[in-house]
């Protein structure tokens, strides 16, 4: 079923809204791939995303209070917070704090950076105004191919890392899906703050329970010596650009928000580099290339793919 967009919606956001949102968003999670990695064997997937999500949440409550609202879930609130807790929050959380255990920090990113292909591909079965023109559609395959090219040997050659490629394959596809129900949710209920606010409640919370359950408190007191790491994870790489998210993809759209995967593997790759001294196998350097120009195309193509 397609989706219209609502009636009174105002005009699009303008190009400097849109790029200056980007780049701010792409800087700042693409620095959590770094943060992720300095903790990554030290401390289990569990309690780096209960760490990160109850941080980014206390972050935005104090300052959703000092706006003068409250941090608690209004009823028709409630449902669209666990969504967006699990698919934008916990889940993938989970998911790249294992990945990152085995895999660097730029192969990771790439691997998501695929997330605007699969957005955009179901956005055009969804949304009326996100119909997938010839170039659209050309770079989804184009993208997707860059995709076999990195991940295709690891799964192959089978063992931890193929598993620890899958985790990130879940983490895109995880994303991709929290974006499209983002853009879906309706105004009442949309505003960026509180969604961001409540995605990161649930996140840290679920994430809590399920470290308490598998690991037990002990996971917890293991973030201590690296509470720099998760400080910087939780505030900068998490409360903020979620917030700057929220915001660019309720009011540019899924496809054009996604872009961030277009930007996030630069940066996670440049920090990997020169702060943890990773190198990439030009097969991995080709594979992000063939993606991220499929990225280009997808997420620059005129909307509603009428020129496209």
């Amino acid at each position: 079923m397609t989706i219209a967009p609502d009636r009174a919606a105002p005009a699009g956001p303008s190009r400097a809204f849109v790029v200056g949102n980007l780049l701010a968003c792409s800087f700042f999670w693409g620095c959590s791939f770094l943060f992720i990695k300095l903790m990554a064997g030290d401390v289990s997937p569990w309690a780096i995303a209960a760490g990160r999500g109850l941080l980014g949440a206390s972050t935005l409550a104090l300052f959703v209070a000092a706006r003068g609202g409250s941090p608690l879930p209004r009823r028709h609130e409630i449902g669209h917070w666990l969504v967006l807790g699990t698919t934008n929050g916990w889940l993938p959380n989970v998911l790249v704090a294992y990945a990152l255990i085995q895999l660097a920090s730029g192969p990771a990113a790439m691997i998501q950076a695929a997330g605007p292909l699969v957005t955009a591909l179901f956005a055009h079965f969804l949304f009326a105004e996100e119909h997938l023109g010839r170039r659209r559609l050309g770079g989804i395959l184009v993208g997707m191919a860059g995709v076999a090219i990195l991940i295709g040997p690891r799964l192959v050659e089978g063992g931890g890392t193929a598993l620890s490629v899958l985790a990130m394959v879940g983490v895109m596809l995880s994303y991709a899906v929290g974006n499209l129900y983002t853009r879906a949710v309706p105004a009442k209920a949309g505003d960026p703050i509180r969604l961001a606010l409540g995605q990161q409640i649930v996140s840290g919370s679920g994430a809590l329970l399920l470290t308490l359950a598998f690991s037990g408190w002990a996971a917890l007191s293991a973030l201590k010596p690296h509470w720099q790491a998760m400080l910087a994870l939780g505030v900068l790489s998490t409360a903020i650009p979620m917030t700057i998210f929220m915001r660019l993809i309720r009011a540019a759209g899924p496809t054009r928000a996604a872009m961030t995967g277009y930007l996030v593997p630069a940066v996670a790759t440049v920090m990997g580099v020169l702060v943890l001294g990773e190198t990439l196998e030009l097969r991995q350097i080709i594979g992000g290339c063939i993606i991220l120009v499929g990225v280009f195309l997808v997420t620059t193509a005129p909307a509603g793919g009428r020129a496209g």
